[in-house]
């Protein structure tokens, strides 16, 4: 055990420092920290759910003041007419994992296929592109994410990225204390350690504690002797309180969740998927556990092994295009005795998840009456429940269980907040806080929606424009592109293109003009041949010029080869290329 941490511990200090990361491009409206004054806009308590007209004037990272009116002489200062809008503050995710992507890929565990892509390759890949993570969830209007787990290489991510003005906050914890350990997580560097004693259990907290944990993850999965498994998680958790650490705690069953609370846990960080009862309503109150809900997650997995995922036009894009395209996958990689056999087992599993889910629903419902603290989190990260576009959909669970808009903005924003004591510091606008906010066009307090229709994001003082917070890669435009095309989305796959779009024979024969030209033979095309299908064979990125060999599969017997040359313009394809025999 020992040595084995030892060997963690040195892979983070030297492991991984030769690996470029992707680079990534926002554009602030205030790039030399200018401060900020939004004026006569709608602010949002969300503590009491009351509105009213005022001007915010921010200024150093925080809330300087706010009035009905504020005069500054600065001519520096930005100013933002919010007339018609409403502020509220930054979005909180609860419950994250950067180690998983969302992809097919990303959890072994639960689905090998890492004959087909090794899962050191998915580990790279989310190393490489943890700034682009980042910036879809500020992009969503999600300003703070708390990482509940990982891998000891989470602490240098957080430290990579620690310029608050430019990248949302993190909290985050390393690997999981666990009581069990899948067999594809006995890596180096493991995202979850299992522990067979109360010591080694002190001993790991112990090994965490220099590299400053926001809190500590216990995974409760009460296998095996269920009495020395509590004694376990009691000691890793007194140890932290030691430390002036909170303990987050998976327990999903009601036994292992009430065990857990009489350790003194401070978070629960899933439902209970059993009913509760009074005994664990009132334990939860009188411990003031903190409660995130993470109601898709499940789902997402049983949708993704059926083959029954489907993702919005608004996932489709603005999440990062390659987990997508692990949805796809299956239709070219020769691999359907393994599917076919996932499956069969889910669609039996699906039928006890519509029972599950009424539980869960019920259950939060049940803790909402009471007011326990519950904060909104989607364990984004997991197959299928992609980062930062799945937030929309766990509140849309949350409001189907029957929470009221308010109370899912207080589980989104103060609550959250509340849940690693981070109140007094984001989660509301107030004076002096920092100031992480978003300014919608629509009423929240009316319609959840709202939430998806962001003009700007202020990031502890710097403003951006919410479609600059990210300016897309031309590689992540043509992929988006693809996977429209594989999805059969014929609306997803157009927003792709310019509305000038030009398509070409190489070199030069211009074949057809026009985006309303260009969608009549395309959605013939997609009527015609449902399970059209694209395999980029290569790829080759040059500035603003993507090159893609692709195989194309329009029915079983039905293949064809072309190389297609991407000229992208101002986020668009501005102009297509063909290359045929």
């Amino acid at each position: 055990m020992k040595k084995l941490i030892f060997l963690i511990l040195f892979s983070v200090s030297i492991g991984y420092a030769q690996e470029e990361v992707v680079k990534v491009k926002s554009i602030k409206m205030n790039p030399k920290g200018e401060s900020i004054l939004i004026e006569n806009i709608t602010v949002i308590d969300v503590t009491t759910g009351k509105e009213k007209v005022r001007s915010v004037l921010i200024k150093d990272k925080k809330i300087e003041t706010i009035q009905k009116k504020i005069s500054v002489t600065d001519t520096t200062v930005i100013k933002i007419d919010g007339t018609g809008k409403w502020l509220l503050p930054g979005l909180i995710d609860s419950h994250i994992h950067l180690f998983q992507s969302g992809s097919l890929y990303t959890r072994p565990d639960a689905i090998d296929l890492t004959k087909f892509r090794p899962y050191e390759d998915e580990r790279k890949w989310l190393r490489q592109n943890a700034p682009d993570a980042l910036k879809r969830y500020l992009q969503s209007g999600i300003t703070t994410i708390i990482d509940v787990g990982g891998p000891l290489y989470n602490y240098k991510v957080r430290d990579l990225y620690s310029d608050n003005t430019s990248y949302p906050n993190i909290y985050l914890t390393g690997p999981l204390i666990s009581t069990y350990q899948p067999k594809a997580f006995d890596i180096e560097d493991s995202p979850i350690m299992k522990v067979n004693t109360p010591k080694e259990a002190i001993d790991l907290v112990k090994k965490q504690v220099p590299f400053k944990p926001d809190f500590i993850k216990i995974w409760y999965i009460n296998r095996g002797d269920a009495d020395a498994n509590y004694e376990i998680v009691k000691a890793t958790i007194e140890e932290s309180h030691k430390h002036n650490l909170k303990v987050a705690v998976h327990a999903t069953q009601l036994e292992t969740a009430k065990r857990a609370i009489k350790a003194k846990a401070d978070i629960l960080v899933h439902s209970v998927r059993e009913p509760i009862d009074e005994e664990f309503i009132k334990m939860i109150a009188s411990n003031n556990v903190s409660y995130i809900p993470t109601l898709m997650v499940s789902d997402k997995y049983t949708e993704a092994f059926t083959q029954e995922i489907t993702f919005s036009n608004t996932e489709l894009r603005l999440a990062n295009p390659f987990p997508i395209k692990s949805f796809s996958d299956h239709k070219q990689l020769n691999n359907d005795k393994q599917f076919e056999l996932y499956k069969r087992n889910n669609i039996a599993y699906k039928k006890r998840q519509i029972e599950e889910n009424r539980i869960e629903s019920e259950n939060l419902k049940a803790l909402q009456k009471k007011n326990i603290n519950i904060a909104t989190g989607t364990d984004a990260g997991n197959i299928g429940t992609l980062h930062a576009t799945s937030y929309q959909e766990e509140i849309e669970l949350m409001q189907k269980a029957g929470l009221s808009n308010l109370e899912i903005i207080q589980a989104s924003t103060i609550n959250a907040a509340k849940v690693l004591d981070k109140d007094n510091e984001i989660g509301s606008i107030e004076v002096a806080k920092l100031a992480d906010l978003i300014i919608l066009e629509n009423n929240p307090l009316e319609n959840l929606k709202a939430l998806q229709q962001i003009s700007h994001v202020v990031k502890a003082g710097s403003i951006f424009k919410a479609e600059d917070v990210l300016v897309e890669s031309p590689e992540n435009i043509v992929q988006r592109q693809v996977n429209a095309y594989n999805l059969g989305n014929v609306a997803a796959f157009l927003e792709t293109y310019s509305d000038a779009i030009e398509i070409y024979t190489f070199p030069d024969i211009l074949k057809e003009k026009g985006k309303e030209n260009f969608k009549i033979g395309w959605e013939k095309l997609f009527e015609y041949y449902p399970d059209l299908h694209c395999k980029v064979v290569k790829r080759t990125v040059i500035g603003n010029t993507v090159i893609d060999e692709e195989q194309v599969k329009y029915s079983d017997e039905n293949y064809s080869k072309v190389v297609v040359i991407y000229k992208i313009v101002d986020e668009k394809i501005a102009k297509v290329y063909y290359v045929r025999d």
